[in-house]
């Protein structure tokens, strides 16, 4: 596969079931990908390092890697209904986090801008220390004591009442209240060294990849579950069926508003550098 594509995106549901035709060759005149499996916080690493063609990254990231890639205008998550929470011991409110000691599972994430945009309108005087923790130890540190709050993403949304937790706020809801648009989670970039023209291939290969895949959904069925991670297969689908929407087909208007609302807002509070004009432009 030497003349194929290089690109990571992550084991989840949404991701494999969006490739699997490109990447099993079933997407007519395509360019042939090299595909490697890697968590978002590894790909966004890769994006900044320059390393590989095209990449699924989070859009938080895009201000570090613009200059060497662009944002492809489809084949990304962006939802609803979907965002972090900020968990707590005991309920509460906003202000009690003043502060108070946070752990996040990232800097370079969609959830930590939405958590860090949430504080700086709900939290008088901001939070304290940040502390970034293994997703999967943020919920046991919270239940511990090791920290006042965390914010998790995905599944955790459904898990953490098991660990005698409360939610102090959803971060998502936040950011549909107050702007009305649907929340940027993973973005697709590619090389822009690859050419204009190439871009365009790839953007279409990506568009027909998600339309072959709502077409027959068994066909990619095998290879979701294969990489899934042991999870349960109805939950598979409703990973899908939330992430894989109208934005994954094309940001269209909104898709687009949202990611420069979010960047723009989060440079406001000077938590990314600021956006070029046409940063964010295909094509």
């Amino acid at each position: 596969m030497s003349d194929a594509l290089k690109i990571a995106y992550s084991p989840c549901p949404n991701d494999t079931f969006v490739f699997h035709a490109w990447a099993h060759g079933k997407v007519p005149g395509a360019p042939a990908l090299d595909v490697t499996f890697a968590d978002i916080d590894i790909t966004n690493g890769m994006a900044e390092r320059g390393e590989l063609d095209i990449l699924k990254v989070s859009y938080a990231v895009l201000p570090w890697v613009l200059e060497e890639y662009a944002l492809l205008p489809c084949g990304g998550a962006l939802g609803r209904g979907c965002g972090p929470l900020v968990l707590t011991r005991e309920p509460g409110e906003a202000k009690d986090l003043a502060g108070k000691t946070v752990a996040v599972p990232s800097e370079r994430s969609t959830a930590y801008l939405l958590f860090r945009l949430w504080a700086a309108d709900e939290v008088p005087g901001g939070v304290g220390e940040v502390k970034v923790l293994p997703f999967d130890e943020i919920m046991p540190a919270v239940r511990d004591g090791r920290v006042d709050a965390g914010l998790v993403i995905h599944e955790a949304r459904f898990t953490y009442g098991n660990y005698g937790l409360s939610c102090l706020a959803d971060m998502g809801e936040h950011w549909e209240l107050t702007t009305g648009l649907p929340i940027p989670l993973g973005a697709i970039i590619a090389k822009r060294s690859l050419g204009a023209e190439r871009l365009r291939e790839l953007a279409a290969a990506a568009r027909e990849s998600v339309r072959m895949a709502w077409d027959d959904t068994e066909a990619s069925r095998a290879y979701v579950l294969e990489h899934a991670q042991e999870m349960d297969p109805a939950v598979a689908d409703q990973h899908i069926g939330l992430y894989v929407n109208e934005f994954t087909a094309d940001l269209g208007e909104n898709g687009y508003a949202a990611v420069r609302g979010l960047l723009t807002r989060a440079a406001a509070e000077g938590l990314v550098p600021p956006l070029g004009r046409d940063a964010l432009n295909f094509g």
